[in-house]
């Protein structure tokens, strides 16, 4: 609206400028004004066209794939995904634009819709495919054709927008040779009224090409990576909204960045401290000094037992690498660490597992169970006279796996069950809580971070404790082989 405004008050200079012509410049007035609103309302609808177009390019290139993709790795249906109502929304918008057209239509367009056509056999067939129990690798392969055909429709699409832009350029060349056509012809009448709307034009120029060619030139620097860049205030009032725009966007990039990079680095981090904290080198050396002990008093049969249990320990840390093992995996290894425990602090320490035998086939993040004992037994068990019970129990309710790691050690004062839930939370530094995993294994706070990281759940461990002892759970979807090889 401003830049009619400011159009209008040009024209009335101009007009006024030549008041004593107006008779002979109605005419040419008039053509050039109509001229302009037809190109103006034709490069509107070319621009509707292009963002029509824009608007489907996503839908074809990214959303259809995903939700294909969804459905052959079993994590969706067909009637639930929504790639049929995507594909219905891209063909009805590619009818209703070649209808407007009419015998016009843009031959990218034609081509496009009879490829949609392609497309949707390719997805019938795949349905097809899933509902018939062929194997999962022939989906994938019509999969990748799903990919390659709305690859080539997303370039038909790119292709009628660049037209589109072609023809926008040349529609702008005509109108600046009509402009300048009816410049002319206002020369010849009169020729005052040209030198003004020549000055005024310059000024005009000046005025909007400058800020123009600065916003063009900040906007390359940032899509080529510079995001510390920022374009400078500007006069000219249709900009300033778009030049603020453009600053506001390049902050929250750059801060999206940083953001990105922090969490990227401290993932990192977590990973190299929990690939560490996989091998307690104190437990491995007390064990191998127990063992020894045992082989000097001669018994052998308990050297057996520890090596055997020792063994069984480490392979499973290890298992080849993989971060999913079945549950009856994770309970074979905790069983192990507790009779070596069992061995080194005889009757201190007694333990009962308690989970059901038809849960031994679900699939569970490694290491989850082994380091709550490991600290019960280090914080709560070791320094209690008397020694104590861990309880580890594991039950499923409702498609979750909840467990359970209970000790009646010494438990923590509210002070330190207070430090280590905000540590957990991260509203600690991990080195501040009394009740850190000092030589434990992963301890509380790793566990932690591992549920809820390769879980995807906010929840992560609940902690409870007093003079009776400390109550660790956790609960966690129940995942098959299946589900962790298509994850």
């Amino acid at each position: 609206m401003k830049r009619l405004r400011s159009g209008q008050s040009i024209t009335g200079q101009v007009n006024m400028a030549s008041r004593t012509l107006t008779a002979i410049l109605v005419l040419p007035a008039v053509i050039s004004l109509a001229l302009m609103l037809v190109n103006a309302a034709w490069y509107q609808a070319s621009v509707s066209r292009m963002e029509e177009v824009a608007a489907l390019k996503p839908i074809v290139s990214t959303d259809i794939p995903e939700m294909v993709w969804v459905t052959v790795s079993g994590r969706a249906t067909f009637e639930t995904c929504g790639v049929y109502e995507a594909i219905e929304q891209v063909n009805q918008a590619l009818d209703a634009m070649t209808a407007k057209d009419g015998a016009g239509a843009r031959l990218e367009l034609t081509v496009a819709r009879r490829t949609m056509e392609t497309l949707t056999q390719y997805v019938r067939q795949i349905e097809e495919n899933l509902s018939g129990n062929v194997p999962v690798v022939e989906s994938e392969r019509v999969l990748e054709e799903v990919r390659d055909v709305a690859a080539l429709v997303d370039s038909m699409l790119e292709d009628y927008i660049s037209a589109q832009i072609s023809l926008s350029a040349q529609s702008n060349r005509q109108m600046t040779r009509v402009v300048l056509f009816s410049a002319a012809l206002e020369a010849l009448i009169l020729l005052g009224a040209l030198l003004l709307s020549a000055r005024m034009g310059r000024r005009m120029a000046r005025l909007i090409r400058s800020p123009i060619e600065r916003l063009e030139h900040f906007a390359g620097m940032m899509a080529g990576g510079n995001l510390s860049a920022r374009v400078p205030p500007t006069d000219l009032s249709e900009l300033k909204n778009l030049t603020e725009g453009i600053n506001v966007m390049a902050d929250r990039l750059e801060s999206l960045m940083e953001q990105s990079l922090r969490e990227q680095e401290n993932l990192r981090k977590s990973e190299l401290r929990t690939l560490q904290a996989q091998i307690n080198p104190h437990f491995l050396y007390n064990t191998l000094d127990a063992i020894v002990w045992q082989a000097e008093a001669g018994h052998s049969a308990e050297v057996i037992h520890i090596t055997r249990a020792l063994s069984d320990f480490f392979r499973i840390s290890l298992s080849s690498g993989a971060d999913w093992i079945p549950l009856a995996q994770e309970l074979r290894h905790l069983s192990g660490y507790l009779s070596i425990q069992k061995a080194r602090y005889r009757d201190i320490l007694s333990y009962r597992i308690d989970v059901p035998q038809e849960l031994g086939e679900v699939y569970v993040l490694k290491l989850l169970l082994q380091p709550l004992v490991e600290n019960a037994i280090y914080h709560g068990i070791k320094d209690r006279r008397g020694g104590g019970l861990i309880t580890v129990t594991g039950r499923e309710e409702n498609g979750f796996l909840c467990f359970c790691v209970q000790d009646t050690g010494r438990g923590m004062t509210p002070e330190q069950l207070r430090d280590v839930c905000a540590r957990m939370r991260g509203e600690l530094p991990p080195a501040y809580a009394p009740y850190a995993n000092a030589g434990t294994g992963f301890g509380l706070n790793n566990v932690d971070r591992r549920i809820r990281l390769y879980y995807d759940q906010e929840d992560g461990l609940s902690i409870e404790s007093g003079p009776e002892g400390t109550r660790v759970s956790f609960r966690v979807p129940r995942k098959t082989r299946e589900e962790i090889v298509d994850g």
